[in-house]
């Protein structure tokens, strides 16, 4: 188990049997993964996709998602860019403990799980707010925006690379979070629906991907294949609940 770099152990979170079932089939989702990303159709899949969906997110919410597509697409950019870039966002994800840089460690264990996971235990001054009942709607969405990006300013302040993944990742942070975070903890239960519905398809996926029922352990070829067969049913689900 030693061998097998994670930063944290999520036995629990994915439903597996152990510890040691859990890392030995973290290692074959990063070899899976790496093999989906070699195919570059793959991968503008999954970048349109996230795209997609997060749009939607912001459309039904009454976001116009314009500033959200550029950061994101800047995003891509640099991702897409010199292999030095990669090599600094390692160096700038290894104080959150990321051992391994590649889709599944970044986007879907350190962003997607990690958000999750903050949604389930919001901070009680955040809460407080939303409980209190002479507040107006509208007071209460724009304090959430405000303890959000005083949280995201501050992070940013810490930064080394003012233009580096952090950086971008917190100007799509700032956009999508206040938008997130209203649609689960705000009174507009079809919006909280909505929210809910994407956070469980995203969690059941992840969840999917380490059970023997729904993914095939035979080989790279056939794990990946059932990965991205798993990753577009849950997409098309995520994208016909949005109503878009």
């Amino acid at each position: 188990a030693k061998v097998i770099p994670c930063r944290s152990i999520r036995t629990e979170f994915v439903q597996s049997t152990s510890d040691s079932d859990y890392l030995a089939k973290l290692h074959c989702r990063r070899l899976g993964f790496k093999h989906i990303m070699e195919e570059e159709s793959n991968c503008k899949w999954w970048a349109d996709s996230g795209r997609q969906i997060l749009s939607d997110l912001l459309i039904q919410s009454s976001k116009d998602p314009k500033d959200f597509q550029s950061a994101y697409d800047e995003m891509l950019e640099f991702l897409n860019g010199p292999v030095e870039n990669i090599a600094q966002m390692a160096e700038e994800l290894q104080a959150r403990n990321v051992k391994c840089t590649n889709f599944y460690d970044v986007a879907l264990d350190y962003i997607l799980i990690d958000s999750f996971e903050d949604l389930e235990a919001p901070p009680s001054s955040v809460l407080a707010v939303m409980n209190n009942r002479w507040l107006s709607n509208g007071f209460k969405e724009t304090a959430l925006q405000t303890a959000i990006w005083s949280v995201l300013a501050a992070k940013r302040r810490l930064l080394k690379y003012p233009d580096g993944f952090k950086a971008l990742f917190y100007t799509i942070s700032e956009i999508l979070l206040p938008c997130l975070a209203w649609g689960f903890f705000g009174p507009d239960e079809e919006l909280n629906e909505l929210m809910t519905f994407f956070k469980e398809q995203v969690v059941t996926f992840i969840r999917d991907l380490y059970s023997f029922q729904h993914v095939r352990y035979c080989s790279v070829d056939t794990l990946a294949q059932d990965i991205m067969t798993l990753a577009k049913s849950r997409v098309e689900a995520t994208l016909k609940q949005a109503g878009l």
